[in-house]
């Protein structure tokens, strides 16, 4: 038996789809792994030839047929280490979530995912079967008994404990883990218990990168055979991670393994959306962002992401005053781009508005002037935002939170239009609490203080606040809280304390809302209940609770 292995840990992003730069990368990564960091093992992490989620790119036969001969092709060029590398396989009408172990040229064997994750974001069992008759992996490397589990293998304690019964003293785990608040201490928690239970030794790698709505954060771990968790691997980071495990005490010792500095819950949700803007503009071929800016917090915020996501030369700012527009809302905007180097392009609405005041003039004689001529200035500024954007090139980013997606005070086709939505997993609240934490962070404030103090407003008519239509945020982002994330009931957000008629005309909100966030943007997941993948509601829907 070998004094020790080192496992080389490949915590990197590997795109949905791109077959063959992904093998042709995984080629490279092995050989680097070999000769420039002396491992005797690699791990990749879950599905890392297709990328994970590939959705329905698995009913496509060509797909997993190239997905096959990708995993070919790398097996064949494995000498001198012992490579593990999953990808979907196809078994005549069965397809598999493995993990091929790879050794002399070859597939020396395989391991079948066997817990299927079909909650949240997961839909595994609409693609893949658990292998009814597989059992565990237990390979050796240098005489050390090592097997193999898969991500949600290791939420359950019977593939570790079969795992361990087969021998394995050392268990590796790839993972396509998305980001929540909160999840880096479940996963702590997970696996100092599964090590204790089991007394193996356990590596967890995670996938890293945005991949659409969710966001995979890496922050991989590596937790000795007694139940001593390491501290995690830095969140959001592409980077080579190395250990050393001695078999005699079945411990490791970090050789390359850059943590965390920070992993506050604010620190890790900014990084989370940072990296969603980031990988979401480089995965569909948008090297710039535009955002209409107003001098509100919820723009300013997706101003200040999206230079940090991608340099402020990348991102143009456009004011869009109309006849409500107060001037501080002008100077607040005019002040961010200064402070941070942002192009602010100024169009004001006016003369769209009347414009369509006038088209709609004959046929609105005899009303009232209200919610319908308010969501005409909000079209407007959707029409002339995505014109920008189709006329220049760019991705248009809308400024919507959570807290306006879920009650609907939100303009469909207005200040929704755009291609992705940095906050829509953001409550109000949160959009104040991310907002101040930043201006914390490397000197000066990058979101002018008057922004954060000001009372929010949509300035679609005379002196409006958004405390004319809602409750206070406080009060409003608890009752949704409680609904959508927790799905308590109404009875016991009332019984929380909260006022039953605000409850209820707050829950009809969120019912008569969900037709809109059918047509929302994407926008990268942070919380365990986003909308989208992770809440399917109906829109047309009789229950009431």
């Amino acid at each position: 038996m070998k004094d020790s292995l080192r496992i080389a840990l490949a915590q990197f992003d590997f795109p949905v789809g791109a077959l063959a730069a992904n093998a042709e990368r995984i080629v490279e990564l092995i050989a680097d792994a070999r000769d420039e960091y002396g491992a005797d093992i690699v791990l990749f992490p879950e599905l890392a030839v297709c990328g994970y989620p590939p959705e329905d790119l698995l009913l496509r036969p060509a797909f997993l047929a190239e997905c096959e001969a990708a995993l070919q092709r790398i097996a064949a060029g494995v000498e001198g280490i012992l490579a593990l590398v999953g990808w979907p396989e196809s078994a005549g009408s069965v397809l598999y979530n493995s993990v091929g172990v790879l050794r002399d040229g070859r597939i020396e064997a395989r391991y079948r995912k066997r817990e299927l994750p079909n909650y949240a974001v997961f839909d595994e069992r609409r693609y893949f079967q658990a292998d009814p008759d597989g059992g565990p992996c237990v390979f050796e490397v240098g005489g050390v008994p090592v097997g193999v589990v898969v991500c949600e293998d290791l939420w359950h304690p019977e593939p570790l404990a079969d795992t361990v019964a087969a021998g394995a003293q050392l268990v590796l785990a790839p993972n396509a883990s998305p980001f929540e608040r909160g999840k880096h201490a479940q996963r702590d928690a997970l696996l100092a218990q599964r090590t204790r239970e089991s007394g193996a030794a356990l590596v967890y790698l995670n996938l890293v990168g945005g991949q659409d709505s969710v966001v995979f954060d890496g922050a991989s771990l590596v937790a000795d055979g007694d139940g001593t968790v390491h501290p995690a691997a830095a969140a959001f980071t592409d980077q080579w991670l190395l250990v050393d495990y001695d078999p005699a005490s079945r411990r490791f010792l970090p050789v390359q393994w850059m943590d965390d500095g920070d992993e506050s819950m604010d620190g890790l949700a900014w990084r989370a959306v940072v990296r969603g803007i980031q990988d979401y503009c480089a995965k569909n071929g948008f090297s710039k962002v535009w955002l209409g800016l107003s001098g509100g917090i919820d723009s300013a915020l997706v101003l200040a992401l999206a230079v940090d996501a991608l340099g402020a030369d990348n991102v143009v700012a456009v004011r869009l005053p109309s006849r409500y527009t107060g001037k501080l809302s002008n100077d607040l905007a005019a002040e961010q781009c200064a402070a941070l180097g942002v192009r602010l392009e100024t169009v004001p609405i006016e003369p769209a508005f009347e414009g369509f005041l006038a088209a709609l003039g004959p046929l609105f004689e005899g009303t009232g002037a209200g919610i319908a001529e308010e969501n005409l200035q909000s079209r407007a500024r959707g029409a002339i935002m995505m014109a920008l954007a189709n006329k220049f090139g760019g991705l248009l980013l809308t400024t919507g939170n959570k807290s306006e997606y879920a009650v609907g005070y939100a303009t469909i086709y207005g200040d929704m239009c755009g291609g992705y939505a940095p906050l829509k997993d953001l409550y109000k609240t949160e959009v104040y609490g991310l907002a101040k934490w930043r201006n914390t962070v490397g000197g000066s404030p990058v979101i002018p203080p008057g922004v954060i103090a000001r009372a929010p407003s949509a300035e679609l008519r005379p002196d409006q606040t958004d405390q004319d239509s809602l409750p206070a945020y406080d009060v409003l982002d608890g009752i949704l809280y409680r609904y959508i994330d927790q799905e308590q009931s109404r009875e016991d957000i009332v019984g929380a304390g909260y006022a039953a008629e605000v409850v209820d005309r707050i829950l009809r909100l969120v019912r008569a809302g969900e037709w809109k966030r059918h047509q929302a943007a994407p926008g990268p997941k942070v919380s365990r209940r986003a909308f989208g993948r992770e809440r399917r509601y109906p829109i047309s829907n009789g229950f009431g609770g």
